[in-house]
């Protein structure tokens, strides 16, 4: 009896300590509670965040007439090439005391032949190199360069344990100016029509966020780190009150897979999806317009192993509402590959719940990717057969058959007739694609006109060469 109270008290003990969500929130009532400061919260976290400097060489052309607007028409390429070196400036925030940082993309853009460098809190400096660049998240992970020396670091909080009004702090370099902070509540959660990043779910914060603060922390009360500062909205380039961070549960994902050596790892719906509008909520009976309609489906995905249909209403994952297609993009990628989702939809005005399996997006068929060659409209394209995985790569809705272009090179027939990485070769002279291999069977048996047929963004384009 003595064991199971002390299991019990264990339990409770640790239930209070991170479960953010049990915590009671409470107004300041009197005159010291509204004097009480968060210099404790901010001590705890400041010295784990940092500065990020990229320093890269560009190559500039400089010519004795540049100034002069009229020589500036006609002579714009003219002049003897020099190299500069120009520099940027964001912050970020150290996760492992290793020297695990993690910052936007964004940040460290170019970065290829650049020169990376962190700043502690403490003046101290370190060489950096990239682990993982993410894109499509707008996040990156480097690894501080050192001798084996042990970092001050922040823990990561559970993002949706965040109310709307809680407190935050955003810490950051805003302006170069040097660390600091400012402070505000969560104004919004799962804001996705924001336009930063494919995976559009931001927390929207009025805590002033300022050029230089990308890649910092948004911290919550207990000194936890519950996102990245990314961006503002702004027309003049200063703050509004109106920032957006990538939640924390995300950034954890993509901490882990940098710390695995892989990359993110995406899980596979197998379906395409369209946001639920007022007029599509009455015709499908629904209370109100939310939610992600399923619109195709692909007979060989994990949705329709799951039972998903056509016509079907994702609402939910796991209890977690949805609101349109990137909030379920959202909920589905950060409960990562291997496990299982409860997936609640609604179906002729009928809740129900299926169970998804989450797995990566399938490769069929394999690639074969190649770079085409010879006197053709499409010579220094790479192509590959479009499968589920290249899809999801490309972030293209179709997922084949057909053959995508993967990559164009500068200065190639591909590249001057306007052809674009994710564009999907549909006809040639009058035959469907389907395969590389058939393209290129296609392409090196012709030697007159060339007309063309391109899907770009659910558009179709056709093109007319020679002939």
């Amino acid at each position: 009896m003595r064991y199971s109270s002390l299991i019990v008290l264990l339990l409770a003990a640790f239930m209070g300590a991170n479960s953010a969500s049990a915590e009671i929130r409470v107004v300041p009532k009197s005159d010291t509670a509204l004097k009480q400061s968060f210099a404790p919260v901010v001590k705890k976290a400041i010295p784990a965040v940092v500065n990020v400097y990229v320093s890269r060489r560009v190559s500039q052309r400089v010519s004795p007439f540049m100034n002069d607007p009229f020589f500036q028409r006609f002579f714009r390429d003219f002049g003897m090439p020099r190299e500069r070196v120009q520099n940027s400036l964001g912050s970020g925030v150290i996760v492992g005391d290793e020297g695990i940082v993690v910052t936007n993309n964004h940040v460290i853009q170019g970065s290829g032949e650049a020169e990376i460098t962190v700043a502690l809190a403490d003046g101290r400096e370190f060489p950096a190199e990239i682990i993982l660049k993410d894109d499509r998240t707008d996040l990156a992970v480097l690894k501080l360069q050192s001798d084996g020396e042990t970092f001050p670091s922040v823990a990561f909080a559970d993002s949706d344990s965040l109310q709307v009004g809680d407190i935050v702090l955003a810490i950051g370099d805003p302006f170069g100016v040097g660390q600091t902070v400012t402070s505000g509540i969560v104004s919004a959660l799962a804001r996705t029509k924001v336009g930063i990043s494919d995976y559009q779910f931001f927390i929207q914060t009025d805590a002033a966020i300022n050029p230089g603060n990308s890649g910092g922390a948004l911290i919550d009360m207990d000194g936890y780190l519950v996102g990245i500062n990314t961006a503002i909205f702004s027309k003049s380039g200063g703050s509004h009150g109106i920032g957006f961070a990538i939640p924390s549960n995300m950034v954890h994902l993509v901490v882990k897979a940098a710390l695995e050596g892989g990359t993110v790892r995406r899980p596979w719906l197998g379906a395409s999806l369209q946001s639920v509008t007022s007029q599509l909520a009455d015709t499908l009976g629904l209370e109100s317009p939310r939610g992600a309609l399923v619109n195709e489906i692909n007979p060989e995905g994990p949705g329709a192993a799951a039972g998903l249909q056509i016509g079907d209403v994702i609402v939910s994952v796991d209890g977690r509402q949805v609101k349109d297609p990137e909030a379920l993009q959202y909920r589905l990628v950060t409960k990562g590959i291997g496990s299982t989702a409860k997936i609640g939809i609604m179906r002729e005005g009928r809740p129900r719940n299926v169970t998804l399996e989450l797995v990566p997006a399938a490769e069929i068929p394999p690639r074969n990717a190649q770079v085409l060659e010879g006197r053709t409209p499409l010579t220094g394209a790479k192509v590959a057969n479009l499968s589920p995985a290249v899809a999801e790569e490309l972030d293209i809705q179709n997922e084949g058959p057909g053959v995508v272009v993967m990559d164009i090179a500068r200065g190639t027939v591909a590249a001057r007739v306007g052809v674009r990485p994710g564009d999907i070769v549909k006809v040639v002279n009058g035959t469907e694609i389907t395969s590389v291999e058939q393209l290129v069977t296609l392409l090196s048996n012709n030697t007159g006109g060339w007309q063309l047929q391109i899907a770009r963004g659910g558009r179709m384009l056709s093109l007319q060469i020679g002939g």
